[in-house]
C-alpha cells in the first residue's frame, strides 16, 4: 500500500466532546470527578479504531482563546451557552486519553477545528489520500470531495458529494454560498433575514453564487425578500467569510505523522483505573504481565492427602466451587479448589465429564473428607460471594462454617458506590490483574460449554486462579476495612449475616401458583379494560406500551400541554403522566394500565414460572453489596417491590403461603426512621412523643396546623405523614407541593412551620449537610460509610441528589443496619433454643416468618424483643406483629 492511499481519518474532537458529554448520562468516581464525556468519546474513538481499522489518525481540538472570526465579527458565536460546568474539567482527561493513544492531538490557536481539518485535507488530498472527517458538523460539507468523506458515528450516517449535493443543491462548493444566506443560529451566522436554508438553497441553485445573486436581487422573486437581501446583503458578504474555512492553517504536520501506532498501554490502562472504566480496564489489560502461579490439579490419592494436610495446619483457607449452573439451588458440584498462600492453589475435578478426560477422584470420598474441615468452625474461610459456595455445599451435605471474609464484602464495605464487586474487576484495580474469564473457559465455537465439559487443565488454570486471586485480595483489602474504620461492622454486621441470608435462601418460601394464575387472568381482564377506556377517552386505538405512539396521541393529537422531550419523540414517564393525570383523565388511566400490566408481567406471570421444581419454593436472592446505605435487595425474582397498599399488591401477596401446620408471621418496625432521626436529632419534642408512644403523624399534624392532635382529620394525618418521611428525604417545597397537591408558597409554610417546631431536625440536617461537603462521606449509627462524592458537582441536578442523600443515607443506613442486627440475633435465638421457625423473606423495614403453630407464641415474643433490642437509641423501638395464612394476612 502506497503511503498516499492510506486510509486516513481526521476526528473532530471538540464537536465529539460535546456530543460524548449529552449522549452518556451521569457518570462520576469514587471521588466525585466528572467522566460521562470521557467514556463517550473512549468508546468513540475505540470504535473508530475497531470498525473503521485506519491507517492514519488524528484527533483535531479547538484552540482556547478568541478565533480570527471573532476579530471579524465580535459576536460571532456570542449566544452559546457557556460550557456546562462539570464538562469543563473533563477537556483536558480527554487529551490525556487521546495522548495515550499515541494520537496526534492538533490544535492552534486563533484557528477553529474546522479550519485545521480542512487544511490537512487540502494538505493530504494532493497526494492522493483518501480522508474521512468523523463528526457532526455540516459546515464540513464544504471540503467533501471524491476522496473526502463525513463520517458521524452517532447516527451512522456518511456524507459524500452525493449527500452534500442533495441537501445544498450543487457541489460542495455551494455550501458556504447557501449557509452565508442562511445563516448559522449555533455559531450566531447571521445571514440575511427571512431566508431560511431551504429558500438559500432553492437561490443558490438559481444564482449560482452569493455575488451573482445580489448583482441581480431585481431578479429574485417577492419584494419583501428583494428588500432583505439590499439591505442585508454586507451581512451577507461578512457571513460568507464566517463560514468559509481557512484551509492554509500553519500545523506542522505530515502525512507519516498519523500513521497509526500502538496505545501506550500502561498509561491507558492507569487512566481507565482512575478514571474507574472497569469494562475498558479489562478489554485493554493483557494476562502476559501476570505472575507466573503455581496452580496443581489433584487427581491421585497421594496428591489428595498431602492437600488435606496442608488445609489442616492452615490458619485460613480459601476456597471456590466450580458447578454447572448460576443457581446455587440447582447447580452440581464440578470442582473445588483452594489457597492457602499467594501465588499457589489447588483444584480438585470430581465432576467433568468429556471424552477422553483423566480419571478424577471419587467425588463422595472428596467431600467426605473435606466434610470436617469444611464445617470446622475453628478454620476460617475466605471466599468470594461465599453465600454461593455455602448453599452448592449445602446441597451436598456440607454445612459451611467458619465463614470469616468475603472479598466480595469487604470490596462493598470499603467502596460502597462501585458499581461492581467481581472478583475480575477488584484483580484488576486492587492487584493489575487480568483473570481468565469465565466464556473463556467455557467457549466451543459459537456455543458455550457446561463447566464439566472444560478439559481439566484449562479447568484448573481457571480454578484454582480463582482462590488465589481471592486469597491476594483479602490481604489487600483486610488493611484497607481497618483504613475506612468498617472492620467491626465487616466482622460483627455483615460477615455474621451472610449466614443468615444463606439459610433464608435455602429456606424459600411457598407459593400458591393456582391462586396467581388464576389473578392473572383477571388482570388480563381488567387490562382489556383499562385499554377500552383509554382508546374511548383518546379517540384513537394504538399501542400504549409504546412510548412513541403514546406520546403523539397525548401531544399531537389530544394537544395536551408539552413536558419534556428525548431523543425518540416526547416523554410519557411517570412524572410526566401525573402532572397531566389533572389535564385529561387518559393519563391516570395509562398510569393505572401500566402499573397493572408491570404487576401481572413482573409477579403473576412469572412467579409460578420460578418455583424451583425440586422444593416447590420461590428462592429469592439477597443482595448484601448493592445499595450505598447497606439496605438488602433482592432479586430472582424481587420480592422487595411487590406493592403493600394497592388492592393488586394486596393480592399478589395472598398467594405467598407458608408450609403445612405452619403460619406466616410479619414483624415490621413502626417508623423507624423517624425514631432513627429523633435520637440522631436529638429533638426532644419528637423524643417524647415517641417515649409516650404517640402517634407521630397526629402529632405533627396538630403542631403543623395548630390544632389539637385530636382534632386532626384523616387527611391531615396523611399530609403530616408526607412531610415527617418528606423531611428524611430531603423533599423540597417544590417536591411536597406536588406531593400534596397544594401550592408551593404554602407547602414552604409547612416546612417552615415543622423546623419551627422541631429546630434540632433542622440543625442536624444542616449539620450533615455541611460534614457531607466537608468529608464527602457520612456514617450510619453503626458506623457504614455512605460516601457523597458529588456534594460539589458542577451539575446542579447531580449536586442536588447528592445534597438529598445527605440528610437521608444516615438515618436510611441505620435502619438498615439495625435490622440486620435483628436478624442475627434472631437466627442465634432459634438456633439455641433449637426451633423450627425459618425467616424467609426481609423487605425493608419487615422480617417474615414461617412458624409451626406450636411455636407460634414463643416466637412472637422472641422476635419482638430481639428486634427491639436490637440497638440502644435515646427513643424505643416498636415492632409490630401479625400473623396469618398468607404474607397479605399476616401484613
Amino acid at each position: 500500500m502506497s503511503a498516499s492511499s492510506r486510509k486516513t481519518y481526521l476526528i473532530d474532537g471538540s464537536s465529539y466532546i460535546y456530543r460524548a458529554y449529552y449522549a452518556i448520562p451521569h457518570l462520576s468516581t469514587k471521588d466525585g470527578t466528572p467522566t460521562n464525556a470521557v467514556y463517550g468519546f473512549v468508546n468513540m474513538l475505540l470504535k473508530i479504531i475497531r470498525e473503521e481499522k485506519p491507517d492514519r489518525l488524528a484527533v483535531v481540538f479547538d484552540a482556547k482563546g478568541p478565533t480570527f472570526r471573532k476579530d471579524i465579527y465580535p459576536e460571532y458565536k456570542a449566544n452559546r451557552q457557556a460550557m456546562p460546568e462539570d464538562l469543563v474539567p473533563q477537556i483536558p482527561l480527554i487529551k490525556e486519553v487521546v495522548r495515550a493513544f499515541n494520537l496526534p492531538l492538533l490544535e492552534r490557536e486563533g484557528f477553529e477545528a474546522d479550519d485545521i481539518i480542512a487544511t490537512l485535507v487540502e494538505r493530504f488530498s494532493k497526494e492522493g489520500a483518501d480522508i474521512t472527517i468523523v463528526t457532526g458538523d455540516k459546515d464540513l460539507m464544504q471540503i467533501v470531495g471524491e476522496h473526502v468523506r463525513l463520517l458521524d458515528t452517532m447516527r451512522n450516517r456518511v456524507s459524500g458529494p452525493a449527500e452534500v449535493a442533495e441537501r445544498f443543491g450543487g457541489g460542495p462548493d455551494k455550501v458556504v454560498e447557501v449557509l452565508a444566506l442562511a445563516g448559522d443560529s449555533s455559531d450566531n451566522v447571521p445571514g440575511v433575514p427571512g431566508i431560511g436554508e431551504k429558500t438559500a438553497k432553492a437561490l443558490i441553485e438559481e444564482f449560482g453564487t452569493l455575488e451573482n445573486l445580489l448583482a441581480n436581487i431585481d431578479k429574485v422573486k417577492g419584494t419583501k425578500r428583494r428588500e432583505n437581501l439590499e439591505n442585508f446583503a454586507d451581512q451577507a458578504r461578512l457571513s460568507h467569510r464566517l463560514v468559509t474555512l481557512v484551509a492554509d492553517v500553519p500545523v506542522d504536520v505530515a502525512g507519516k505523522d498519523l500513521d497509526l501506532r500502538e496505545p501506550d498501554s500502561e498509561t491507558l490502562q492507569e487512566l481507565f483505573r482512575r478514571f474507574e472504566f472497569h469494562t475498558l480496564l479489562a478489554n485493554t489489560s493483557s494476562r502476559e504481565k501476570n505472575p507466573v502461579a503455581n496452580y496443581q490439579t489433584i487427581l491421585s490419592e497421594e496428591d489428595f492427602s498431602s492437600l488435606l494436610k496442608t488445609l489442616k495446619s492452615a490458619e485460613n483457607i480459601c476456597l471456590d466451587t466450580e458447578t454447572t449452573s448460576i443457581d446455587p439451588l440447582q447447580a452440581d458440584l464440578v470442582g473445588l479448589s483452594f489457597a492457602t498462600e499467594e501465588e499457589k492453589a489447588w483444584y480438585i475435578p470430581v465432576g467433568h465429564d468429556y471424552e477422553g478426560m483423566p480419571r478424577q477422584l471419587d467425588r463422595d470420598r472428596v467431600l467426605q473428607a473435606l466434610k470436617p474441615l469444611l464445617e470446622d468452625d475453628n478454620l476460617a474461610k475466605t471466599g468470594q460471594n461465599l453465600k454461593y459456595d455455602a448453599l452448592v455445599l449445602r446441597r451436598t451435605g456440607i454445612e459451611l462454617r467458619g465463614i470469616a471474609f468475603d472479598t466480595m464484602i469487604a470490596s462493598y464495605l470499603t467502596d460502597p458506590v462501585s458499581r461492581s464487586h467481581a472478583l475480575d474487576r477488584l484483580a484488576l484495580e486492587h492487584l493489575g490483574h487480568k483473570m481468565i474469564s469465565y466464556s473463556e473457559v467455557t467457549a466451543d465455537g459459537k456455543k458455550t460449554k457446561n463447566f464439566a465439559q472444560v478439559d481439566i487443565p484449562r479447568a484448573t488454570e481457571y480454578a484454582a486462579e480463582d482462590a488465589d486471586i481471592t486469597l491476594r485480595l483479602k490481604n489487600r483489602l483486610a488493611p484497607k476495612l481497618k483504613e475506612f474504620q468498617v472492620e467491626k461492622l465487616f466482622t460483627e454486621v455483615e460477615m455474621p449475616l451472610l449466614p443468615v441470608l444463606t439459610g433464608m435462601e435455602w429456606n424459600g418460601i411457598g407459593i400458591d401458583a393456582a391462586l396467581l394464575h388464576n389473578f392473572s387472568g383477571e388482570m388480563e381482564k381488567q387490562l382489556e379494560d383499562l385499554a377500552a377506556g383509554i382508546y374511548r377517552l383518546s379517540g384513537f386505538e394504538f399501542n400504549i406500551g409504546s412510548p412513541k405512539q403514546l406520546g403523539e396521541v397525548l401531544f399531537e393529537k389530544l394537544k395536551l400541554p408539552t413536558g419534556k422531550k428525548t431523543k425518540t419523540g416526547w416523554s410519557t414517564d411517570v412524572e410526566v403522566l401525573t402532572q397531566l393525570a389533572a389535564e385529561h383523565e387518559v393519563c391516570s388511566k395509562i398510569l393505572e394500565y401500566r402499573s397493572m400490566s408491570k404487576l401481572k408481567s413482573t409477579y403473576t406471570d412469572a412467579l409460578p414460572q420460578l418455583v424451583n421444581p425440586q422444593t416447590g419454593r420461590i428462592h429469592t436472592s439477597f443482595n448484601q453489596t448493592v445499595t450505598v446505605t447497606g439496605r438488602l435487595s433482592s432479586s430472582g425474582p424481587n420480592l422487595q417491590n411487590i406493592p403493600v397498599r394497592t388492592a393488586e399488591g394486596r393480592r399478589i401477596r395472598e398467594a405467598f403461603i407458608p408450609a403445612p401446620g405452619c403460619q406466616l408471621l410479619s414483624a415490621d418496625y413502626s417508623q423507624v426512621e423517624l425514631r432513627i432521626l429523633a435520637h440522631m436529632a436529638q429533638e426532644e419534642a419528637l423524643k417524647e412523643s415517641f417515649a409516650k408512644g404517640e402517634d407521630i403523624h397526629r402529632r405533627t399534624a396538630g403542631e403543623v396546623l395548630g390544632i389539637a392532635p385530636t382534632e386532626v382529620s384523616a387527611e391531615q394525618r396523611r399530609d403530616a405523614k408526607a412531610i415527617n418521611f418528606g423531611i428524611i428525604y430531603g423533599m423540597s417545597a417544590f417536591g411536597l407541593a406536588r406531593e400534596l397537591k397544594i401550592g408551593r408558597k404554602e407547602a414552604q409554610e409547612y416546612i417552615d412551620r415543622y423546623f419551627g417546631r422541631y429546630p434540632k431536625v433542622r440543625i442536624f440536617m444542616e449539620s450533615s449537610l455541611e460534614e457531607a461537603k466537608k468529608s464527602k462521606c457520612l456514617h450510619t449509627l453503626l458506623g457504614r460509610r455512605c460516601p457523597l462524592p458529588e456534594m460539589d458537582s458542577k451539575n446542579a441536578a447531580v449536586r442536588g441528589n447528592a445534597e438529598r442523600n445527605a440528610i437521608n443515607y444516615p438515618i436510611q443506613g441505620s435502619a438498615a443496619d439495625i435490622i440486620k442486627v435483628a436478624m442475627i440475633r434472631i437466627d442465634r435465638q432459634l438456633t439455641e433454643q433449637k426451633l423450627a421457625t425459618r425467616m424467609v423473606l426481609q423487605v425493608h423495614d419487615e422480617l417474615l416468618f414461617e412458624v409451626p403453630e406450636s411455636e407460634l407464641e414463643k416466637v412472637r415474643v422472641l422476635v419482638k424483643r430481639e428486634m427491639e433490642n436490637a440497638v440502644k437509641l435515646d427513643v424505643p423501638l416498636q415492632v409490630d406483629i401479625g400473623v396469618g395464612k398468607n404474607w397479605s394476612e399476616a401484613h
